[in-house]
């Protein structure tokens, strides 16, 4: 073979390799009639008929929760975290969290979502899985991706919308244990933290402005928890953000509905001055333990009726199946759609399906319940390291779609089919 004609073939592969890797590059154009739109107090459905969000929240997913775990002091990721590896170690404890992600939402849990009739899924996700933050054993930036779009894919697979929701944002939004931060709002007060917040959005936004699977940005769950001395000047900041997050989204992203939320676990929109100053916008309202009648969300209705704008509720549930089914049909007389609370929980039937306790579980719970206040304490109150690594490993294990237990009344209540 002569030079000048291994050096043919070398321009050849090179040139097919160019081709397909410009081929593989190319991105399906959506119309902006592809998405999902506001008309007045309706959702619209790219068929142009009204849409109903009925869904279901992938709670402790990427946004690990004490209670999740039945866990009462160490009530967020960050105290979970660092009670597992006073236990067994950051290496292993990093490893469990990847496991952790790759299992507890699989594609088999998406075609259940979906076969029961639902059409929408609200992701809660944490901000550090978009940052060199160390964060569920990883401190890559691009993890948050990783995982979103595996699962958007399988959700557009199925022909579900999808609701990505920053359940815990930089210097934290509530200033509680939901959104894992230091136990004040310092979002609302910090100009870091909003230029992180409003950075990290416009990224997402950027990722996922021509996908029409996502429905929409739920830019901050539940703000502003009611404890702090300092609320009122706490909530006048609120709609501020929300105005500069907007524009930096919709720099990149003119497609997608944001969904802004009210103050205090989402119930008060007397925050809002300006309730209308964007084309694609929407509220969400979450509630809990109240009763299932219409004085019960008469407050939301009259706020939407008033700024002719849809409203959803959020987050609900973690009630009994004959309370749930009633609040769902309370919502539904009122055109109001919904994405109950959450999809999994250990050993408890108020979700649609259930993880099984590992053996031993009691074990890990108890080490959070003890004194862990110095080293000496850490020592004395450590269980033997191979059997809380057996306990962990087998909620691994449980976790998967497949090892948990279906519950059909509480499905049934959602008016969903088993």
């Amino acid at each position: 073979m002569t030079i000048k004609y291994f050096k043919t073939i070398l321009l050849s592969i090179g040139l097919f390799s160019l081709t397909v890797s410009v081929s593989a590059a190319k991105v399906t154009e959506y119309s902006p009639s592809s998405f999902i739109r506001v008309d007045k107090q309706n959702l619209i459905a790219p068929d142009g008929k009204p849409f109903l969000i009925q869904g279901i929240n992938l709670g402790n997913w990427l946004n690990p929760e004490g209670y999740m775990f039945l866990f009462d002091k160490v009530n967020s990721y960050r105290l979970i975290d660092e009670a597992l590896k006073e236990l067994l170690g950051p290496q292993f404890v990093n490893h469990f969290w990847q496991q952790f992600q790759d299992r507890y939402i699989t594609r088999d849990d998406i075609h259940f979502i979906r076969q029961t009739g639902m059409n929408t899924v609200r992701i809660p996700f944490h901000y550090k899985l978009f940052t060199h933050e160390n964060y569920m054993g990883s401190n890559n930036p691009q993890r948050g991706f990783e995982l979103l779009d595996r699962v958007i894919s399988w959700c557009h697979a199925e022909g579900l919308y999808v609701i990505l929701d920053m359940h815990d944002a930089p210097g934290g939004q509530t200033g509680d244990n939901i959104d894992d931060s230091y136990g004040y709002p310092w979002l609302m007060v910090n100009e870091a933290d909003q230029q992180q917040f409003c950075a990290i959005w416009e990224k997402i936004a950027r990722h996922y402005a021509n996908n029409p699977t996502v429905l929409g940005y739920d830019l901050l769950n539940e703000p502003i928890a009611p404890y702090f001395p300092d609320l009122a000047m706490l909530n006048q900041h609120l709609e501020p953000l929300y105005k500069r997050v907007v524009a930096s989204i919709r720099q990149v992203d003119k497609n997608h509905i944001v969904l802004l939320g009210g103050a205090q676990w989402d119930g008060n929109f007397t925050v809002f001055s300006d309730p209308k100053f964007d084309s694609k916008m929407m509220y969400t309202c979450h509630r809990y333990g109240c009763d299932t009648l219409q004085q019960n969300i008469q407050d939301f209705l009259d706020f939407r009726s008033k700024v002719n704008l849809p409203l959803y509720m959020g987050e609900t549930g973690e009630n009994t199946d004959a309370w749930v089914g009633g609040f769902r049909r309370l919502l539904e007389r009122n055109n109001m759609g919904w994405t109950f609370w959450p999809y999994k929980k250990m050993e408890n039937t108020r979700c649609m399906v259930s993880i099984q306790k590992p053996k031993d579980w009691g074990l890990i719970v108890a080490f959070t319940e003890k004194d862990r206040s110095s080293f000496a304490k850490i020592r004395e109150n450590r269980p033997s390291q191979d059997s809380v690594k057996a306990v962990l490993n087998k909620l691994l294990e449980n976790i998967r779609f497949s090892h948990c237990s279906i519950n059909r009344g509480y499905i049934e209540a959602l008016g969903m089919k088993n």
